[in-house]
């Protein structure tokens, strides 16, 4: 532990954290991103268009807007949904909303979000409470929740919980429209969060984190030191507890991904916020520890993490089943907000290797390409049990699909001094501050089809600005942080980088091309990165996946999906070792997507009732497109012998 500490002071990380009032590089907003692509635009627009209304709808028809209307006393009526947690989707949406509205002003969205605060501001007690399955009848309540307020927050009651989502949306919702009516409904009831939890007053964690992230958005809006210091209070309190929920021990002793994998990736996004804004290096040191397990083993190649329904998280090192993999679309979004506050704290790529593996497939996977329909848990291999559905009776997933989705622009730039970090690659325009001048920055690209990155600068004057381009681990032979997954082979193709046309040296630090000079209005620096179609192998003690190949172009996991093979089956395929592959773009199917040809072979029944090998046409689709045609076979880990294919069962006839 000392000659770690050691590192990272003679890094800089902790001497930092220990100056540090915020996080030493800051994120560009996505408010000053104008994303253009035929990849994440599309996918914008269409969260705007579809996704945030249907979800609307969802809330009108399940009754969790009525639950505001009765505890509010303007309908009669009992608690209607199922959850206590539910309040948390309408906050979340109107969180997603106010993001949106930033990007595509909706005068009729704006009205509805307005009518939904109303709504919730009459449902909030005088005292600042707001938790409409006590406030609809507290002499009937449901079994999650305690006679008092808050006593079971710790197991099941949420109150908490939605309380965090409440302060996120109502600092979105300030930031979005200037209004203030969500934040003052937010102040009210942190002003009664803060006078009834703290030292020498009530003692209970939070059950399923998140608040403390609220908490922090509050404080930055607000100036208020009682918001983060509670934060850091709901944290520090987490020990004696159970393991489900990371409050088995203290979290600055923690070392292992445990648990529920939402819980565990908000509170450690938490823990970040306060490393970064209390000057606390010790919840870095923890985090590193926990980040470093999770990558060496329960870490799925599409960045999914959570193996396990029973717990909707994680299970032992390295057991990684494919066909029952939960995987859960929260999670991946919760691991994206902990890897780019982790970047936030050490400006390491590392981490956007790992937040553009999740963001490109098992985020993505989550929303269907139409976006009305959705995946709580994404497994790598299905069987034809797995399809989307329009809703949940626990909808947690598709209200964060809606927040997230509008905030993607904001996770491309970042600043620390007079350096500029690319960390994603989206045909983009951009204009923001650096060093106290206003800066234009416009990429062409068509990534992740594409791997050439052009960037035009344009500074109002000239100006010495570090650019840093993240050269992604894949482009550098690296699968992924940790070494839990490899590729096959190396890859000897060179990365290219320009600047006017002219080659230049790569000068690299901790994942970035560094190019530090004065610029002038229309630079143009050129990053052309190969994109090879690359075999992926597991750690050997991966053993769902031994004997096994999965393949990689780019930052996309690609998998094979039954309406590409005649009979409809995929389970049955073996891929050799050395069998080339191609990739070719097809416009018409599934929105567009780079496809990937080659020659496999299947084992099916011989005339003598012997299995035999014979040649199949392989096609393999991107993993986050699949499910998108219906409920059928699919797999990522594509067996390398026929000795590895999964035999038929006698029940259905398929491999399983």
């Amino acid at each position: 532990m000392k000659r770690f500490l050691i590192l990272l002071l003679l890094n800089g990380v902790l001497t930092g954290l220990l100056l540090a009032q915020d996080y030493p590089v800051q994120p560009v907003p996505f408010t000053a991103v104008k994303v253009s692509d035929r990849f994440w635009a599309p996918r914008i627009r269409k969260n705007h268009e579809v996704t945030i209304p249907i979800a609307i709808e969802h809330c009108y028809k399940t009754g969790r807007v009525d639950n505001f209307l009765i505890a509010a006393k303007l309908k009669p009526g009992k608690f209607l949904t199922e959850y206590p947690f539910d309040d948390s989707d309408v906050f979340k949406i109107i969180e997603g909303a106010s993001y949106s509205l930033q990007t595509f002003p909706d005068p009729k969205l704006e009205a509805q979000i307005d009518t939904l605060i109303e709504y919730i501001g009459k449902a909030q007690e005088p005292d600042g409470y707001l938790y409409t399955a006590r406030t609809i009848d507290p002499e009937h309540l449901h079994p999650w929740i305690g006679k008092n307020r808050w006593e079971k927050d710790p197991e099941l009651s949420h109150e908490l919980y939605n309380l965090g989502h409440l302060y996120e949306a109502a600092v979105a919702h300030y930031l979005a429209t200037g209004k203030k009516t969500l934040l003052d409904i937010a102040i009210k009831s942190a002003d009664l969060v803060a006078r009834d939890f703290g030292p020498g007053k009530l003692a209970y964690y939070p059950g399923h984190q998140v608040i403390e992230m609220g908490l922090v958005k509050m404080y930055r809006v607000t100036g208020k030191q009682e918001y983060l210091n509670l934060a850091r209070y709901f944290l520090d309190i987490r020990q004696n507890g159970q393991e489900y929920n990371q409050a088995h021990k203290p979290v600055l002793e923690q070392t292992e991904a445990v648990g529920h994998a939402v819980r565990a990736t908000y509170m450690y996004s938490g823990m970040a916020d306060v490393a970064a804004l209390r000057g606390a290096p010790a919840y870095f040191l923890a985090l590193t520890r926990i980040w470093n397990d999770l990558m060496q083993s329960k870490i799925y190649l599409t960045g999914g993490i959570g193996a396990t329904a029973g717990n909707e998280g994680f299970s032992a090192p390295y057991d990684l089943p494919n066909l029952t993999a939960y995987n859960e679309t929260c999670a991946s979004i919760g691991e994206i907000f902990w890897n780019h506050r982790l970047f936030l704290l050490e400006g390491d790529s590392k981490y956007f290797d790992v937040l553009e593996r999740i963001l490109y497939n098992g985020m993505i996977s989550g929303v269907s390409l139409s976006g009305d329909r959705f995946f709580y848990p994404n497994p790598l291999e299905s069987t034809g049990q797995y399809q989307r559905s329009a809703w949940f009776g626990c909808a947690c997933c598709p209200s964060n699909v809606c927040r997230f989705i509008p905030s993607i622009p904001g996770y491309m730039y970042a600043i620390a001094g007079e350096r500029l970090y690319v960390n994603l690659f989206i045909q983009s325009a951009a204009k923001f501050r650096l060093l106290g001048e206003d800066l234009e920055l416009a990429q062409q690209t068509d990534y992740p089809w594409k791997g050439e990155v052009q960037l035009t600068v344009n500074p109002v004057r000239n100006e010495r600005i570090e650019l840093a381009l993240r050269i992604p681990g894949w482009a550098r032979n690296e699968a992924i942080p940790g070494g839990l997954y490899s590729f096959a082979n190396k890859n000897d193709e060179k990365i290219g980088l320009q600047v006017n046309g002219k080659p230049v040296a790569i000068r690299m630090e901790r994942g970035y091309a560094l190019l530090n000079r004065k610029w002038k209005k229309g630079d143009i620096v050129t990053l052309s990165l190969p994109l090879p179609v690359r075999r992926v192998l597991a750690n050997e003690k991966v053993a769902a996946d031994r004997g096994q190949t999965a393949i990689q172009r780019g930052p996309l996991v690609y998998c094979a999906e039954w309406p590409d093979y005649q009979d409809g089956r995929v389970l049955n395929l073996f891929l050799e070792e050395n069998v080339p592959l191609a990739s070719s773009f097809r416009s018409d199917l599934l929105d567009g997507v780079e496809i990937l040809t080659g020659e496999a072979k299947a084992m099916k029944p011989a005339a003598d009732g012997r299995m035999e090998a014979v040649g199949a046409p392989l096609v393999l689709i991107p993993y986050y497109a699949w499910a998108n045609r219906g409920p059928g076979e699919m797999q990522v880990w594509l067996p390398t012998r026929p000795e590895a294919v999964k035999p038929p069962t006698a029940e259905t006839g398929k491999t399983n």
